[in-house]
């Protein structure tokens, strides 16, 4: 490392009460983010599918930089004394967290340059430097450069008369240092076109000829970056000056916005703006090309208004989730066995989905069950004259939903259609704006949600007239709407028809798009109005029953647990002696397996082929099982800042499927799975001798029948 660092002293457990009890929130992300880079570490995996995850890594960092890091900045510029509940000032966080993250930069680089790019070779695709091509590739690339590149550049120069360009986020750049014919020095940024791939491809040796015969594709599996071949013409945008050096970089910027607004005209508004005003946020770090001179990185640290510590210095690439384009390459050889997901005969109901719906409360777990059922509950109901009126919950829907398709023809066939969007999905917000509009302009009554609360809950309800009278069916899920991100996250989706949870759903609903003030339901838990509480009353309840029967036993299955109080509740039931067992796959600041605080706590992490992002709470209950299912983490803003559900499941087989088939075999899982120890280290757990490696991701998916075992 070559830059200096905030000189901050990060307390240790024997200095400083708090952090005896919980781990930092921002060094455990780091350490979630660790577990991402090490599957792409992992040489079992097939090559391409580690290459993805070297791209999530970069992604995720990026991500951590813009939202997270952004805000300590900001607390680190003018001085904020409050200190996070481990006990650390926003100065010593930020220390912390750039030594948290220089070794793992180090080992991405190590194994992208040092173990896949070798192994890409092996397999036929190259990442080539422009020296290491033959003339007539570098005539090809010349070429492409001359005709397609070079006309899109923009060389800005930065002296008097010109003022410093604005670097916007995330954006590949060269700063360039030259001299004139009077032996002047002179500064240039140059920045890469976003419209052409940062890999070129270049085309196949006698692509045309072969090609014609049927023997290959017209493209090669060859790649070179196209800063390097930029970098290699950078004469012909300043011809009759001497190139001196010239260093990548790359800047990202505060994403971060808050929206208080009441009108929902104004909320869309407001967020376009913001959007728009990303690309201008406040700089948090500078990514530039190892061996950049002192007075190009001067030029742009003192510019930027960057801190030494926000400054890393780093070898090729810059912005590494760039990567991810490998990952489109045809070569199933190189990824993970595809599979079909199960299609439960559940719906295999001559008398159609409602009736089978109506008959039972139907589980989907995927991407092990399809997601069909789901696109095909909405579509039928669009279609069906019966149904009177849909109302849906949308967060991330991806492109092309066809769930939106399927509302805009119910509403045109004369439903009535309500859809709640969430505009302020972070990062999907000018998705979200384009879903709402279209849907606005096909009739459908699109709302944007509770002033200064954020929609995250999952739920779709179909009203129907059928011969007894009006029927509710409901759909509640952990996940998004998302036909694409079923397929590679985990997520639960529950069918009902049950009177009680229908109820509390369209009571919710009017709570949405209405003026409700409806703050209690029969069975629904909901955020910010009784999730918290009721989370609250039942670990205390299991303390209760083990103090009194014995057998005490608590199952959390979520992606992240910060809340203070929900973590020191779960420390009194440890002390109580309860049997706790939680499975989070990112944040964890609750310490496990400390005497006398957390001994009876065990804390696993599984990150593996599938994002792990279901949400599973399970009370032993004295016998009397309990058990929720749904959209929230245990984090102030899943419970105060947010509208969320968990749902129990009532269905006996169901939540026997659950608590004796699902949740077991992810906590014996010993192929893939971590265990956080008391001093914050996530150890890989291993088959024990003469026991064979239980991979809980693989399991389910070569176990479709006893993953759907019964009572």
């Amino acid at each position: 490392m070559d830059v200096a660092e905030p000189t901050a002293k990060f307390r240790t457990c024997e200095e400083n009460e708090p952090e005896k009890r919980y781990f930092n929130r921002e060094l455990s992300w780091i350490l979630f983010n660790r577990r991402v880079l090490e599957e792409a570490m992992d040489k079992s995996k097939p090559l391409l599918e580690r290459v993805k995850f070297l791209a999530i890594f970069s992604n995720n960092l990026d991500e951590f930089f813009m939202i997270r890091v952004s805000g300590l900045c900001g607390q680190h510029r003018v001085g904020v004394a409050d200190r996070s509940p481990d006990g650390l000032s926003a100065t010593e966080q930020l220390a912390a967290i750039r030594r948290g993250i220089m070794p793992d930069l180090k080992r991405q680089l190590e194994c992208w340059n040092g173990d896949i790019v070798p192994e890409l070779k092996k397999n036929g695709i190259e990442i080539l430097a422009y020296k290491e091509l033959k003339d007539k590739q570098k005539k090809y690339l010349d070429n492409y450069f001359k005709d397609e590149i070079f006309p899109t550049l923009t060389p800005l120069a930065f002296d008097p008369s010109h003022p410093f360009p604005h670097i916007s986020g995330l954006s590949i750049n060269i700063a360039i240092v030259m001299t004139d014919e009077k032996k002047r020095e002179l500064f240039a940024r140059l920045k890469i076109p976003e419209s052409f791939p940062r890999l070129l491809q270049l085309p196949a040796e006698a692509a045309g000829k072969m090609e014609k015969m049927g023997l290959r594709r017209a493209t090669s599996e060859k790649f070179v970056w196209i800063e390097d071949l930029v970098k290699e013409n950078l004469d012909s945008l300043f011809p009759g000056m001497k190139i001196v050096e010239s260093a990548l970089f790359r800047v990202t910027r505060d994403a971060d916005f808050e929206i208080e607004l009441d009108e929902a005209e104004d909320l869309m508004h407001s967020i376009l703006e913001n959007i728009d005003r990303r690309r201008f946020g406040s700089p948090v770090r500078l990514e530039i090309e190892k061996g950049a001179s002192k007075r190009i990185r001067g030029i742009l640290s003192r510019n930027l208004d960057l801190e030494l510590f926000q400054v890393y210095s780093q070898k090729d690439p810059v912005g590494m989730s760039a990567i991810m384009q490998i990952c489109k390459l045809d070569r199933p050889d190189l990824k993970d066995r595809p599979f079909i997901p199960n299609h439960p005969a559940e719906f295999n109901d001559r008398r159609g989905i409602f009736h089978a719906i109506a008959s039972q409360d139907i589980l989907l777990y995927h991407p092990y069950d399809s997601f069909k059922p789901v696109i095909d509950f909405i579509r039928l109901a669009s279609k069906d004259p019966d149904v009177l009126a849909i109302k849906q919950t949308l967060y991330r829907t991806g492109t092309n939903s066809p769930i939106v398709a399927a509302l805009m023809e119910a509403c045109q066939a004369g439903k009535q259609v309500a859809a709640l969007v969430e505009l302020k999905a972070r990062f999907d917000e000018e998705h979200n704006i384009g879903w709402a509009r279209t849907l606005e302009s096909a009739g459908v009554h699109v709302v944007y949600g509770l002033e200064g609360l954020k929609t995250h809950a999952k739920l779709c309800m179909v009203v129907r007239r059928e011969k007894g009278g009006i029927c509710r069916y409901v759909h509640l899920g952990t996940g998004n709407y998302n036909a694409i991100t079923a397929g590679i996250y985990t997520d639960f989706g529950l069918f009902t028809a049950n009177p009680d949870i229908a109820a509390d759903v369209s009571d919710l609903f009017n709570v949405l798009t209405g003026y409700s003030k409806q703050s209690t339901y029969k069975k629904l838990l909901v955020a910010p109005n009784t999730l918290r509480r009721e989370i609250m009353a039942r670990i205390e309840r299991e303390i209760e029953a083990h103090e009194r029967d014995g057998g005490g036993h608590i199952i959390f299955k979520l992606n992240a647990i910060s809340d203070a109080d929900c973590m020191e509740a779960l420390y009194r039931a440890s002390a109580a002696g309860v049997k706790v067992e939680l499975q989070v796959r990112g944040i964890c600041c609750l310490r496990p397996g400390v005497p006398g605080l957390s001994e009876n706590i065990s804390v696993t992490s599984i990150v593996g082929r599938f994002l792990e992002h279901t949400r599973a709470f399970y009370f032993r209950n004295g016998g009397a099982e309990e058990l929720f299912l749904g959209s929230a983490d245990l984090m102030v803003r899943n419970l105060d800042r947010r509208i969320e559900v968990l749902f129990p499941v009532e269905s006996p087989s169901i939540r026997h499927r659950i608590i004796n088939a699902i949740l077991p075999v992810h906590l014996s899982d010993n192929a893939q799975m971590n265990r956080l120890t008391a001093d914050g280290e996530y150890i890989r757990s291993r088959p024990q001798e003469g026991s064979s490696a239980i991979n809980s991701q693989q399991w389910m998916i070569d176990n479709p029948k006893m993953a759907r075992l019964n009572e």
